[in-house]
Protein backbone atom coordinates (compact mmCIF):
# COMPACT_ATOMS: atom_id res chain seq x y z
CA UNK A 1 0.00 0.00 0.00
CA UNK A 2 1.52 3.08 -1.29
CA UNK A 3 1.35 6.38 1.25
CA UNK A 4 1.74 9.32 -0.86
CA UNK A 5 3.14 13.31 1.01
CA UNK A 6 2.59 15.81 -1.07
CA UNK A 7 4.18 19.13 -1.28
CA UNK A 8 3.77 21.91 -2.65
CA UNK A 9 7.63 24.28 -3.66
CA UNK A 10 7.44 28.02 -4.10
CA UNK A 11 9.88 30.28 -5.63
CA UNK A 12 9.65 33.81 -7.47
CA UNK A 13 12.08 36.31 -8.33
CA UNK A 14 13.95 36.30 -12.11
CA UNK A 15 17.20 34.72 -13.12
CA UNK A 16 17.59 37.30 -15.38
CA UNK A 17 20.87 37.73 -13.03
CA UNK A 18 23.09 35.94 -11.71
CA UNK A 19 22.64 36.49 -8.28
CA UNK A 20 18.80 35.49 -8.13
CA UNK A 21 17.19 34.99 -5.03
CA UNK A 22 17.63 30.72 -4.17
CA UNK A 23 15.69 31.26 -1.67
CA UNK A 24 11.58 29.51 -1.59
CA UNK A 25 9.35 28.03 0.50
CA UNK A 26 8.05 24.42 1.06
CA UNK A 27 4.29 23.98 1.78
CA UNK A 28 1.70 21.08 2.86
CA UNK A 29 -1.32 20.94 4.46
CA UNK A 30 -1.70 20.93 8.23
CA UNK A 31 2.61 21.89 8.60
CA UNK A 32 4.24 25.14 9.54
CA UNK A 33 5.74 26.53 6.03
CA UNK A 34 9.63 25.51 5.71
CA UNK A 35 12.09 28.41 4.26
CA UNK A 36 14.41 26.73 1.86
CA UNK A 37 17.61 27.96 -0.09
CA UNK A 38 20.79 26.29 -1.74
CA UNK A 39 23.59 26.17 0.52
CA UNK A 40 25.57 29.47 0.83
CA UNK A 41 28.33 27.57 -1.39
CA UNK A 42 26.03 27.81 -3.76
CA UNK A 43 24.82 31.33 -3.69
CA UNK A 44 22.45 30.27 -0.69
CA UNK A 45 20.85 32.00 2.33
CA UNK A 46 22.59 30.07 5.39
CA UNK A 47 19.44 30.86 7.50
CA UNK A 48 17.35 28.44 5.68
CA UNK A 49 17.84 24.57 5.49
CA UNK A 50 18.88 23.48 2.09
CA UNK A 51 18.35 20.48 0.43
CA UNK A 52 21.82 18.70 1.53
CA UNK A 53 20.48 19.39 5.19
CA UNK A 54 17.34 17.97 4.37
CA UNK A 55 18.22 14.56 2.93
CA UNK A 56 20.72 14.52 6.15
CA UNK A 57 18.02 15.27 8.35
CA UNK A 58 15.26 12.94 6.99
CA UNK A 59 17.83 9.97 7.07
CA UNK A 60 18.49 10.74 10.51
CA UNK A 61 15.42 11.33 11.85
CA UNK A 62 13.97 8.22 10.14
CA UNK A 63 16.65 6.43 11.19
CA UNK A 64 15.88 7.34 15.00
CA UNK A 65 11.82 6.26 14.21
CA UNK A 66 12.80 3.41 13.35
CA UNK A 67 15.09 2.42 15.95
CA UNK A 68 13.05 3.25 19.02
CA UNK A 69 9.89 1.61 17.27
CA UNK A 70 12.50 -1.47 17.04
CA UNK A 71 13.52 -0.56 21.10
CA UNK A 72 9.80 -0.56 22.42
CA UNK A 73 8.94 -3.42 20.25
CA UNK A 74 11.76 -5.32 22.10
CA UNK A 75 10.89 -4.03 25.42
CA UNK A 76 14.67 -2.31 25.33
CA UNK A 77 14.23 0.97 27.44
CA UNK A 78 15.86 4.22 25.50
CA UNK A 79 15.33 7.49 27.69
CA UNK A 80 17.20 10.09 25.34
CA UNK A 81 18.92 9.95 21.70
CA UNK A 82 20.95 13.12 20.42
CA UNK A 83 22.32 12.87 16.70
CA UNK A 84 24.81 14.86 15.59
CA UNK A 85 24.55 13.88 12.00
CA UNK A 86 26.38 15.12 8.74
CA UNK A 87 25.65 14.76 5.20
CA UNK A 88 28.57 14.91 2.85
CA UNK A 89 28.55 16.09 -0.52
CA UNK A 90 31.59 15.21 -3.01
CA UNK A 91 32.24 15.52 -6.70
CA UNK A 92 33.44 12.26 -7.26
CA UNK A 93 34.15 11.41 -11.46
CA UNK A 94 32.52 15.08 -12.01
CA UNK A 95 29.38 13.86 -10.57
CA UNK A 96 28.15 16.12 -7.21
CA UNK A 97 26.18 14.02 -4.64
CA UNK A 98 26.07 13.03 -1.44
CA UNK A 99 28.08 10.45 -0.66
CA UNK A 100 27.94 9.78 3.11
CA UNK A 101 25.70 10.42 5.52
CA UNK A 102 27.32 10.23 9.11
CA UNK A 103 25.33 9.23 12.38
CA UNK A 104 27.04 9.60 15.80
CA UNK A 105 24.30 9.75 18.00
CA UNK A 106 24.29 9.64 22.16
CA UNK A 107 22.06 6.85 23.00
CA UNK A 108 20.77 7.31 26.59
CA UNK A 109 19.93 4.47 28.36
CA UNK A 110 18.82 3.33 32.22
CA UNK A 111 21.45 1.75 34.06
CA UNK A 112 21.80 -2.06 33.35
CA UNK A 113 20.34 -2.19 29.91
CA UNK A 114 22.14 -4.33 27.74
CA UNK A 115 24.60 -2.44 25.66
CA UNK A 116 24.87 -5.26 23.27
CA UNK A 117 21.40 -5.23 22.11
CA UNK A 118 21.13 -1.29 21.98
CA UNK A 119 23.83 -1.39 19.62
CA UNK A 120 22.55 -4.48 17.57
CA UNK A 121 19.07 -2.59 17.48
CA UNK A 122 20.25 0.91 16.31
CA UNK A 123 22.19 -1.15 13.35
CA UNK A 124 19.15 -3.69 12.85
CA UNK A 125 17.11 0.07 12.60
CA UNK A 126 19.33 0.72 9.17
CA UNK A 127 17.42 -2.39 7.33
CA UNK A 128 14.44 -0.92 8.17
CA UNK A 129 14.86 2.35 7.52
CA UNK A 130 12.77 3.71 5.01
CA UNK A 131 15.01 6.72 3.71
CA UNK A 132 18.27 4.59 4.21
CA UNK A 133 16.41 2.19 1.67
CA UNK A 134 15.79 5.00 -0.53
CA UNK A 135 19.15 6.54 -1.52
CA UNK A 136 22.78 5.41 -2.23
CA UNK A 137 25.03 6.85 -0.09
CA UNK A 138 26.90 5.79 2.21
CA UNK A 139 25.64 6.04 5.95
CA UNK A 140 28.37 5.78 8.19
CA UNK A 141 26.85 4.41 11.89
CA UNK A 142 28.98 5.73 15.12
CA UNK A 143 26.35 5.31 17.93
CA UNK A 144 27.63 5.98 21.62
CA UNK A 145 25.33 4.19 24.25
CA UNK A 146 25.76 5.69 28.00
CA UNK A 147 23.90 4.55 30.52
CA UNK A 148 22.36 7.37 32.89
Amino acid sequence: MAHRYPLTLSWTGSTHDATYSRNATVTTAGKHPLAVSSAPEYAGDAGRWNPEDLLGSALATCHMLTFLALCSKAKVEVVGYEDHAEAVLDTIDKVTRITQVHLRPTLRVPRGTSMAKVVELFEKAHKYCFVANSVTCEVVMEPRVVEV
